[in-house]
């Protein structure tokens, strides 16, 4: 069995409910920074920082994508869970299959490329990018993170 558990904190010392940002087939795949994707949009998030959660079919994959996200500067850091098991519906019949989880850590302003990465980059027709806000975490990590990964230089930036 998995578990995951983090521990997420704002730099503003306040405590808000995470939010949570999804890519769905609707979604546009342009690489232009949007807000208007999803009713939860990173702009609206008041944290910095955020890890995205990226399954893929196998390590191999996961970590020549997380080679290209660091290297573009989408994220400080890409951890990779070799093994889980997903069991989903698609297309109409039920899905059981082993996968990578890649574990994205980036600027909240940075979010939307990321999500665009992904969806560019990835083997799945659809593929999985969620994410959350960074609500609690090592503020040395955390400072290296924001030194690592650019602000955004979109309009629609922090």
């Amino acid at each position: 069995s998995l578990y995951l558990l983090i521990s997420l904190k704002s730099s503003a010392e306040t405590f808000t409910p995470l939010t949570m940002t999804t890519s769905t087939a609707a979604m546009s795949s342009s690489t232009q920074c949007s807000h208007t994707a999803t009713e939860t949009s990173t702009k609206e998030s008041n944290t910095p920082f955020s890890v995205a959660f990226v399954t893929i079919s196998n390590e191999q994959t996961a970590q020549k994508l997380a080679l290209q996200i660091v290297e573009n500067k989408l994220a400080a850091c890409v951890n990779i869970v070799p093994k889980v098991i997903s069991i989903y519906e698609w297309k109409g019949k039920i899905e059981n299959d082993s996968e990578a989880l890649m574990m994205i850590k980036t600027r909240t302003s940075r979010v939307d490329e990321l999500i665009a990465f992904v969806k560019k980059n990835h083997p799945y027709e659809v593929c999985e990018v969620i994410t959350t806000a960074i609500q609690h975490g090592n503020p040395d990590y955390l400072k290296w993170l924001g030194e690592v990964v650019p602000p955004s230089n979109k309009s629609c930036s922090d």
